[in-house]
């Protein structure tokens, strides 16, 4: 098997010739080799660890709207060969399209700097991490019966070859630590959760590190232990900083990828140019965000990221392209087309999307509001992107009264539009936080970012399981 340095530019402008040999209008090369590991730990024991390394390809063709793609684990010539034969047979085109002589390789090896490579590691030093977060999470309480922690690292290069004279190389570093809590007391169970992960080394990462993320969780199950029934009911809604950005991400961001606008299934559809929002919301999909989890120098495609506004001053003002559908609509690729591997074609794809921060602060927000509602995290939710219509679940929740965060509520969910929610936003706060997840759409899970300010929407349905 080659590695990505033995790849000549004969091989791919080859194999790039040999993929349009019938027609079409745009070939690709795409080349992966990734190592990872991941270490698990569930009731004070390191029981899982799997680590390994896969390397392989993908040969895209694009004809008009139709794609044709092939894939294969193995890297060499005759490999390579035979998936761009495959995608000529299958495209069958007539327009023939010449290959443009592949330039000198582009990368941008400082943009997300890794100052300590995870691979140098020892591996029993991140075990200690998992170690000291399950410590530090049951010191919290009696009350936590159960710590699950998991330390991840992947090392991921690319490289990118096309028809358009195109050469890309990509590295590509990123390292999460998660910790789930559950807490039980006279029959009550509650879980708590939190996570760090960043496009980054194992310097954003210690034992002091990982004991303060396992005590965020812990504290989050107590806390949730003693709350009480939310009531339900139209009122405003603060929703936190940091994973209160979910909300944006799914009822909002995934109606924003431009493949969704062209099936005519988001809600934002033919809305460019128009108000969505109220006046002084201001949104971004930032690929660029230094070090960011979601953030690459260049997307799966070859082209350099990019910070891109979605909505300024409340106006939609961009979608989120992939080339193809920036092909299609007339414009440039944003630096969203994303893959989950080597397998899979590229689609438009969030990176870190977030709601911009404001003027004022988190607690200039809850003293001007009387009564309502406090999302300080969202769990899981449904979105249907045609209507923006969103249902999502409070994983930490607390009643507002008299301008202050009283009652912890549990068994909340949030109701709404998105685009009416948009235009309900009323203050935002400057304290901008960005969490890290992963995001699932058509079978493939990408690492994003989510964010936002603290901001309070002047009116939301809550349900509730108050009498």
């Amino acid at each position: 098997m080659m590695s990505f340095a033995e790849i000549e530019v004969e091989l791919l402008h080859a194999v790039l010739r040999r993929a349009l040999l019938r027609g079409g209008d745009f070939a690709e090369v795409y080349l992966e080799d990734r190592d990872a590991l991941a270490i698990r730990l569930d009731d004070g024991r390191v029981d899982q660890a799997l680590g390994g390394r896969e390397a392989g390809f993908g040969v895209r063709l694009v004809d008009g709207s139709r794609t044709f793609y092939s894939h294969g684990d193995e890297v060499r010539e005759q490999t390579l060969f035979a998936a761009a034969d495959a995608v000529a047979r299958a495209a069958a085109a007539h327009a023939r399209t010449e290959v443009v002589d592949l330039g000198p390789v582009r990368g941008d090896v400082g943009k997300h700097p890794v100052r300590v490579p995870p691979e140098t590691v020892d591996v029993r030093r991140k075990a200690a991490l998992l170690r000291a977060g399950d410590e530090a999470a049951r010191r919290v309480s009696s009350s936590i019966v159960q710590v699950s922690a998991t330390y991840a690292e992947t090392r991921q290069r690319v490289l990118v070859a096309n028809s358009r004279g195109e050469r890309v190389r990509d590295d590509r570093t990123r390292l999460r630590f998660v910790v789930s809590v559950v807490a039980r007391r006279d029959g009550v169970i509650q879980t708590g959760y939190e996570a760090l992960g960043a496009s980054a080394g194992f310097e954003i990462i210690d034992e002091r590190g990982a004991a303060d993320i396992a005590v965020a969780a812990a504290n989050k199950a107590v806390t949730m232990l003693d709350a009480r029934p939310a009531p339900a009911g139209a009122m405003p809604v603060v929703l936190a900083n940091g994973f209160g950005g979910v909300l944006f991400h799914e009822a909002c961001g995934h109606g924003l990828e431009a493949d969704t606008v062209a099936k005519g299934a988001s809600v934002y559809a033919g809305k460019l140019g128009q108000r969505i929002a109220a006046p002084g919301v201001d949104a971004f999909d930032d690929g660029l965000l230094r070090n960011g989890w979601g953030s690459a120098a260049f997307d799966d495609e070859g082209t350099p990221t990019q910070r891109t506004q979605v909505i300024a001053d409340g106006i939609l003002c961009s979608f989120l392209y992939d080339r193809l559908e920036a092909n299609k609509a007339g414009v440039r690729s944003t630096g969203n087309g994303r893959r989950q591997s080597f397998r899979h074609v590229p689609l438009p794809r969030m990176t870190t999307t977030y709601i911009a921060g404001g003027q004022a602060t988190a607690e200039e927000i809850i003293a001007a509001t009387p009564y309502g509602f406090y999302a300080k995290s969202l769990a899981g939710g449904q979105v249907e992107p045609a209507s923006g219509a969103f249902v999502f679940g409070v994983a930490e929740g607390y009643l507002i009264e008299h301008g202050r965060v009283t009652a912890p509520l549990r068994g909340a969910t949030l109701i709404g539009n998105g685009i009416e929610i948009l235009n309900r936003i009323d203050m935002i706060a400057g304290d901008l936080e960005v969490k890290s997840g992963m995001c699932g759409k058509e079978g493939q899970g990408v690492p994003v970012g989510t964010g936002q300010a603290t901001l309070r929407v002047s009116e939301m349905t809550v349900g509730g399981t108050a009498a």
